[in-house]
């Protein structure tokens, strides 16, 4: 239907889609400034940050002009903006891009979300190469089944050029689905299985990883299988964008880990607290299990764990149970409550956890309080896992943001406990 008040001076169009012509419009705005920089889009349920922001670092280090649109902060080159959506709105991303144009940038890593490819956000951009992840329970508050959130992602690599590549994790059992339509030219990276890019990991330790790709060693100081996939997935499109194969073996050296993503400090008192923005049942067992099989099992494992409000609450009980199951000690506590009721969340949390497991578990509303309870109940050598936020800086409740650095707030508080 056409507005009610129609202003003069004014042309009105009737689309058939109001997305996809925004998309169109704006980037023949902005000069399709996509087709002025290799543009390469990152989807998948987890990982897709990390992979970004670390192709963004390596590509600086290796001395190009690199732009980067995430969920973190948006980078035209050096200079900083804060990112408020996964994926911005196509106006936004060709204004960014364009940006990137003008100071010279050569590439442009970016986070493609489930939900930016289906309002069209990404329509009308020009990819130079396409990034599959993994996928994972997660968004089904907006997506209505996991066949739907899967083909999303699929539409995304349905849609890239032939002059385009496609790389595609391969032992996700959906990996292959990625590539079964694309005509972009088809690249695969495995740990399991027989891939184009392979690695095997031949030491996993809390300060890094020696990882063998393709027959070459390499350290990283990224921890955990998933990190694997992860620098896989980084080393195989470095490779695709033409730059020199020990040339980015030396870069991956160099690597430091993304804000939030297994942060980790170890205390004066020699209590290790380790911070993740894992917020899905899949990024949270990844991170459990990463932190079982480096560690010898004497120490104890504490992990503190909320699911935001306002969101798929299938998750809950998962989550809970997947906590409770691979920790010594869980803590279930507010995440960002948002509108609803903490306590519910925490209830419907509760819900998931299996009996034998019932004693290993405590509820405390209060996010500050139940990670004091966590330094309170560490021992030397324990770790502490406070999982959820990350990198973020807030806690939202009933629509107010007030401070809240987890990092901040456990390395404080582990400081008071050893004076």
């Amino acid at each position: 239907a056409l507005p009610e008040n129609l202003i003069t001076g004014i042309t009105y169009i009737k689309v058939k889609d109001t997305n996809k012509a925004l998309a169109f419009m704006a980037s023949n705005y902005y000069e399709n400034p996509s087709k002025n920089l290799k543009l390469i889009g990152i989807t998948g349920t987890n990982g897709k940050t990390t992979i970004a922001s670390l192709l963004y670092q390596l590509f600086k280090n290796a001395g190009f002009k690199v732009g980067l649109l995430s969920t973190v902060k948006i980078l035209v080159d050096d200079i900083e903006y804060k990112a408020t959506h996964t994926t911005p709105d196509s106006l936004t991303i060709n204004k960014f891009i364009q940006e990137m144009v003008e100071i010279g940038c050569e590439f442009c890593f970016m986070e493609v979300s489930s939900h930016g490819i289906h309002q069209k956000r990404t329509e009308s951009l020009h990819f130079e190469g396409g990034v599959f992840t993994n996928l994972s329970h997660d968004h089904l508050d907006y997506h209505d089944t996991f066949a739907e959130y899967r083909d999303v992602k699929k539409s995304f690599f349905d849609s890239l050029p032939k002059s385009a590549f496609a790389i595609s994790n391969i032992d996700d059992k959906n990996g292959a689905v990625m590539l079964q339509n694309t005509i972009a030219t088809k690249r695969t990276y495995a740990l399991k299985t027989y891939a184009d890019y392979k690695a095997i990991i031949l030491e996993n330790q809390l300060s890094g990883l020696l990882l063998k790709i393709n027959d070459n060693e390499v350290w990283v100081r990224l921890i955990g299988t998933f990190n694997a996939y992860n620098v896989l997935a980084i080393y195989s499109t470095a490779i695709e964008l033409g730059l020199e194969h020990f040339e980015v073996l030396r870069l991956l050296s160099e690597l430091e880990s993304v804000s939030g993503r297994f942060q980790f400090i170890v205390s004066p008192g020699n209590i290790t607290a380790i911070v993740d923005y894992a917020h899905t049942p899949d990024a949270l067992d990844n991170v459990l299990k990463t932190i079982n099989d480096i560690r010898t099992k004497n120490e104890q494992l504490i992990a503190v764990v909320g699911c935001g409000g306002d969101r798929d609450k299938t998750k809950r009980p998962m989550m809970a149970n997947i906590a409770s199951t691979l920790s010594d000690k869980t803590i279930f506590t507010s995440d960002n409550p948002r509108s609803e009721n903490p306590d519910t969340i925490i209830n419907e949390m509760e819900q998931g956890v299996e009996p034998q497991n019932f004693k290993k578990t405590i509820s405390i509303t209060d996010r500050k309080q139940a990670i004091k309870t966590a330094c309170q109940l560490a021992q030397p050598n324990d770790i502490i896992l406070i999982a959820g936020k990350g990198h973020e800086t807030y806690q939202e409740i009933q629509g107010i943001r007030h401070d809240f650095d987890d990092m901040k707030i456990v390395t404080d508080l582990l400081n008071q406990l050893n004076k």
